[in-house]
Parts: C-alpha cells; structure tokens; sequence
C-alpha cells in the first residue's frame, strides 16, 4: 500500500521523478510520521485541496524562472543559470537549457521531461478528485470541482508550453506509474492538443470562482486570460505559419477566428471582473537621476509589495526567508553586492534605446557608445556614459534597468551596506560622487554596461534566494496588450484598443500615441510591440512573441548575412548572433528538438523535421 508521500510524489515520466522546486523539501515533500495508506486518504475536501497544493508546487518550477527565456530575444542576456548543481533547486526544469539567440532548440530535454511530470501530477489530483465527487456530500461537490478545475488550469498550462516549443507531443490524461503505460504514445497532432487545452481552460472557467481563493491559486479571470493567450497563439501559427512543423496546415479562416474568439476572452478579462493595474496604472513618483529613494509604480510591481495585486491575474508564490521556498529573483539579476548574487541576467545595451521620450513619445536620439576615459564622454550630448543622456525616459526605464551612477541598496548577512552606485567596469572600486564617498557595484555579469533593477530588491532583510515576490506567469497588462493585438488583426486600430494601449504607456508617464502610430493595422501593431518589448521586459515573452510572429529574420537577418552584434556602452563588441547563419538553424530555432532520450525509449515518437 502506497503512503502519502508516495501518492504526492508521483510523478514519472520516461524514467523521470518531478520533485519539488526548492532548495529544500516542500512541506508536502516531508518524510511522514506515519504511513497513513492510500484508501484512508481522497475522502474530505482537505485531502484533494492537499493534494492541489502539491501539484501547485510541482507545476512552479515550471514557470516562475521565466526571465531566463527572455534570452532568446534580442534585450536580453542570460549566460547561465544559478542551477549549477541540480541539488541547489530539486526539479530545476531551466537547469542545462541554452539561453541565447540562436542554436538553443536542442537544449531544453530536461524542460520537456519535467513539464511532462507537471502533466502527470495534475493528472493524478483530476483523476482522483474525480472519483471522489460521488461520494461526497452535495454541498463538498461544487468545492471538489473547483480544485478540478484549478488542476485542468496547470495542466492546460503545461501543455501550452510543450506545444509552444515541440508543437506535436504526446497526450495523456491517465496517472502513470511506469514507463511502460506511455511507452508506446504517439505525438498528438497540435491541433487536438490544443482543443483538448482548450476544454481544460474552459472547464476552469466554468468551476472557478471569480475570485481566487487564495494565495498564488487561479480563479475565473486566470482561466479566461490562458484561453484567450492559447487562442493568440493558434491565431499566430494559422496567420504566420509554422513549416517546421510539417502536420501543421496554416489556415487564414482558422486565424481569423481565433483571433476574434482570444479578443472575447480578453474583453472579458479587462471588463468583466473589476481587475486594475497595478496603482491604477498611475507612473508614480520618480527620483533624480542617480538617486532611487523615490521610484516609479512599475518598479514595485515587481516586489512583494505587489503580492495578491489584481493585476497579476496568476502569479506564483514563493516562502521567503527561512522557508526554503524562496525565489531566485535577486540571485539571478543582481551582482555580488547585494547578498554575493550572481548576476545570470541582464539587460542589454539595445534596449535602452527602447526607452520614448516623456516629451515627446517617441525614441529619442540614439545612444552613442562612448570609452569613458575619452575626454569629454560623461558630458557629451546622447552619450551612453553620460547620465544626463537618460533624462526624461519613460519611468519604466528607472524601475527596469540601472546605468552608470544609478543606485541601489548594497545587502549582506540580510543588512545594508548603503547605497552602492552602479558604474560599468568599476567592480567594487572606491567612487566619489558629490563630496560622498562610495564603493561601487560589484558585479561579474555584465558585459552591457546596464545590470536590472526590474526584480531588485531595494530593502535588506531577504537573501538572494529567499524573495517571497509572486511571480506573475499573467499580467492585465500583457492582457491589456494581448487584446490589442487581436483586435488589430481583425479590425485594424480600435478605440478601446488604442486606450488600452496607452494606460499601459502611461504608467511610464508617456503622452498617448500620436495619430501616426494608429493610422492602421501595420502602425498599430509595431507600437504594440513596442509596449510587449518595454512592459515585458525581463518577464519571459519575447522569444516566444518573436517564435509565433516568424519575426526572427526580422529581428536578426536574413540567412547566410552578417548577423548582428551586440555591443556595450563603451562601444566594445561583445557577441555576434546569426552571423552566415544557414536557413537549418533559424528552423531549428522557430521548433525544439524532441529529445533524442525520449525517442530511445520510445520508438512510436517521431522528430521534428529540421532535427532530422
């Protein structure tokens, strides 16, 4: 007879144990003090919401480390992970994965395994809740449904992400045991796949309360959010096509309908349940340049201070100190001034020119890259080491991204060191600055000449790996955004569109668009991205936006070009991407590689087409 811990730790997949996703053990993870045997468990609400709780902190490590997608884009550079060692973080599913702009489809076989032992988790809460429901009292019944309900939500989820990478994969809805119940299962064409998402999500509407009950839980407006993104996306492939994915037919109808059906979802969203960005979308106040007692709204809605905020429509929760569950937020974009972070992930220098005007709303003049050590650099008009070059930039930029001579709370033994100035390649080196003396940031990853704010912590009392920040997997924001783009494609620039747009623009204390950037579909669509490139910074879209538009001969070049580098703002060369890159590598990067470990030990799952 199997004891609970067994049951909850079910999850094996091709000879995979998804475990749970902290340094530590989970509280469900815990050795207990009785075997307790499976038929005296699955009988009150207690034991299934346990049991949810349990799939929750299976599927988390699955998505609250998205940030380091975001290397698959252009503005951002991740040259690692802090997972050195698969003990530091039990089911680490980022561990090992390729994070730059190119060659990283083959990297990602540890994601596909543990998103599978997210599907098998969920599976086993749906199914035996399920069995529960005939035996309860009728007033247990409409509560058991919702924890169903909340299962179907992560398992959608999971699901959504294989497609979005593999497209064609295997579906089961069983608990498996052992290997050999899913030896044999083909790939599910994605289409299917994608219904059967599609009936999980609605099921959770439906079952879901409005409101979430609960800390890091979902209600209605999460599931309607997922729907509406998964129908983005079937809009985007049918749109856009995806030829690497040689079962898939685009279909310009299918398109056009699942853009209007994601647009219903999203209106619904926004309209339907009283939800509000952050501060209502106020900018807030801002300091100086160089100073960061004061800073933008946006900046703090990526602290805890933000936690259970109705615009982060599903965020996941981390315990924070001393629990053993706390996030890596710190660790992974800051240096080793503050608690001996490592820095993993940074901004790059292409994304401070993304930055509009206050005044104008609009880019302003480009950068220059300059060496500071060239006479008259740190006053030089548009100069990339001049501070004064970074005036009146859209707040978002302040609450993002730190330049030479901005500030931050310097952190060690969970007290603070004091304001620490950030100045490219001045690692930990005494700086005056206005008659006060300083040490300077000390960081080793960076090679921009900008590092993150965007996720620092500005107060001491947390390690860097003990945050207790809700990771936001969906925003009102991206929502806001979202809608936008499907309206767009349907009807063109649509007034409730437009205003949607420019809230989101006005936390940034932008004026609203011109008439120029809403003149049509085209105009529209690139100040939209614009808003996805700046409001989602950092948050793991932008390698999956540029994968669903075919936008990565747009980013880069076309095939076999010279590719483009990645500089610094000293104006040093630092990485070159897609230089004589052949058209098999941008194929390879649009589709994942079914990792060759599956397919040996199952002979029945075929390899996407550019693996070949």
């Amino acid at each position: 007879m199997k004891s609970i811990k067994s049951i909850l730790s079910i999850a094996m997949l091709t000879g995979v144990l998804l475990t749970a996703s902290s340094c530590v053990k989970d509280l469900l993870e815990q050795d207990p003090t009785t075997e307790l045997g499976a038929s005296a468990f699955w009988k009150t609400e207690d034991d299934a919401l346990f049991a949810l709780n349990g799939a929750y902190s299976s599927v988390r490590p699955l998505f609250d480390r998205d940030y380091y997608l975001d290397g698959h884009g252009e503005y951002v550079r991740t040259r690692g992970t802090s997972a050195t060692n698969e003990n530091l973080r039990l089911g680490d599913a980022y561990h090992n994965g390729d994070y730059n702009p190119t060659g990283y489809g083959d990297n990602f076989d540890k994601m596909y395994r543990y998103l599978y032992g997210g599907v098998n988790r969920t599976n086993y809460v749906i199914a035996n809740v399920t069995k529960m429901i005939p035996t309860v009292r009728s007033e247990s019944v409409p509560n058991l449904e919702a924890i169903i309900g909340e299962a179907r939500l992560l398992r959608g989820m999971v699901y959504f992400r294989l497609i979005s990478m593999w497209g064609d994969v295997p579906y089961f809805t069983k608990v498996v045991n052992d290997n050999s119940e899913v030896a044999n299962l083909t790939r599910m064409p994605i289409a299917q796949v994608k219904d059967s998402i599609m009936a999980d999500f609605t099921y959770a509407l439906d079952k879901l309360p409005a409101k979430s009950p609960g800390a890091g839980r979902a209600g209605k407006p999460a599931a309607l959010a997922f729907r509406g993104k998964l129908q983005l996306y079937w809009a985007s492939w049918n749109r856009f096509g995806w030829p690497e994915l040689d079962t898939f037919k685009p279909d310009a109808g299918a398109a056009t309908a699942a853009y209007a059906a994601a647009a219903a979802d999203f209106n619904s969203v926004i309209n339907d349940y009283g939800l509000a960005l952050f501060r209502n979308g106020e900018p807030g106040e801002i300091d100086s340049l160089g100073k960061a007692e004061k800073l933008p709204n946006y900046y703090y809605l990526f602290t805890p201070i933000a936690n259970n905020d109705p615009e982060i429509i599903m965020g996941f929760t981390h315990g924070g100190t001393g629990t053993g569950q706390g996030e890596e937020l710190m660790r992974d974009v800051a240096g080793r001034s503050h608690e001996g972070s490592q820095c993993w992930v940074t901004p790059r220098y292409e994304i401070a020119d993304r930055y509009q005007s206050t005044l104008t709303g609009d880019f302003a003049p480009k950068l220059v890259p300059m060496n500071p050590t060239t006479a008259g650099a740190r006053t030089a008009p548009n100069s990339a080491v001049n501070p004064q070059s970074y005036k009146n930039r859209d707040y978002r930029m302040k609450a993002s991204i730190m330049w030479d001579y901005e500030m931050s709370v310097g952190m060690i033994s969970l007290k603070s060191t004091g304001w620490v100035p950030f100045i490219y390649r001045t690692w930990n080196s005494p700086v005056t600055i206005d008659g006060t003396r300083y040490t300077s940031y000390n960081t080793d990853g960076s090679n921009s000449g900008y590092v993150f704010r965007k996720f620092l912590r500005n107060y001491a009392g947390q390690g860097r790996s003990d945050g207790d920040y809700n990771f936001p997997v969906m925003r009102l924001a991206d929502v806001y955004l979202m809608y936008a783009e499907a309206t767009n494609a349907v009807k063109g620039p649509t007034a409730d569109a437009i205003a949607l747009v420019n809230k989101i623009r006005h936390r940034g204390n932008l004026p609203p668009l011109t008439a120029a950037k809403t003149a049509g579909a085209a105009a529209f669509f690139d100040a939209i991205e614009q808003e996805r490139i700046i409001e989602l910074l950092g948050e793991g879209h932008r390698g999956f936006d540029i994968r669903r538009w075919r936008a990565i001969e747009r980013v880069w070049g076309a095939p076999n070009s010279d590719g483009l580098w990645r500089i610094d703002t000293h104006g040093a060369n630092q990485q070159r991407y897609y230089q004589n890159t052949p058209d098999r590598t941008y194929q390879q990067n649009y589709i994942f590689r079914i990792p060759p470990g599956e397919r040996d030990r199952n002979p029945n799952l075929t390899q996407n087409t550019p693996w070949l």
